[in-house]
């Protein structure tokens, strides 16, 4: 399943999944989790907070405010932080993924909160970068919405989402929802996929040619 919006995809459905199950086992057997709040607090409402599971090379040493959220910036090497060999089922997803994966974190939006609308400037196939989100937990009335239309996601279900377009998140449930959000450079593979699910693609308009070669 995907969706154009503007010419450009709005989001689509990929052809891998992971256990979300076995995932949150592994999560709840560890003893305590470092979460993070969310530095940007003028684009939220209520609480969400973030795990860092990659960082950059430079900051593996760094406060973990440092490894949740510099995330932008000039290329730069990304390493496992220590706590990706305690989730297993995670880590072999993430080594799964045939693209060069930058950040991976895990971002929990506790119950009556919400992302408000914002863009991530540039964060797009067009622009060489994917965000790729898999959700983990969620109640029942939890809704991801790319330029107001509704990103209908399942447990374990990997997306991508174009996040340079205007998104928000609202949890009106009674559970936080838990995704695990990868950052990823775009490759051959990566943009094949994506297109691949668009049936009705046209590469030129969608300015992918620069990355399917």
């Amino acid at each position: 399943m995907q969706r154009m919006i503007n010419g450009v995809i709005g989001f689509a459905k990929l052809d891998k999944t992971l256990d979300a199950q076995q995932a949150l086992d592994e999560l709840n057997k560890l003893e305590q989790l470092d979460w993070h709040t969310h530095v940007n607090k003028t684009c939220y409402q209520g609480e969400w907070d973030v795990v860092a599971l990659r960082a950059r090379h430079e900051h593996l040493e760094c406060h973990p405010i440092l490894q949740c959220f510099s995330l932008e910036g000039p290329q730069t090497s990304w390493m496992n932080l220590p706590i990706l060999e305690r989730l297993p089922c995670i880590k072999a997803f993430i080594n799964s993924l045939q693209c060069p994966v930058r950040s991976a974190r895990l971002m929990r939006l506790k119950p009556q909160s919400q992302i408000l609308p914002h863009s991530d400037n540039h964060v797009s196939i067009e622009y060489g970068e994917a965000r790729l989100h898999v959700p983990l937990s969620f109640g029942d009335d939890v809704g991801f919405y790319v330029e107001e239309q509704c990103v209908p996601m399942n447990s374990g279900e990997l997306w991508y989402i174009n996040t340079h377009l205007t998104h928000q998140v609202t949890n009106n449930s009674n559970k936080s929802r838990v995704n695990l959000v990868i950052d990823s450079d775009v490759n051959e593979w990566l943009a094949c996929l994506i297109k691949n699910k668009q049936r009705n693609i046209d590469v030129n308009d969608t300015n992918l040619t620069h990355v399917i070669g």
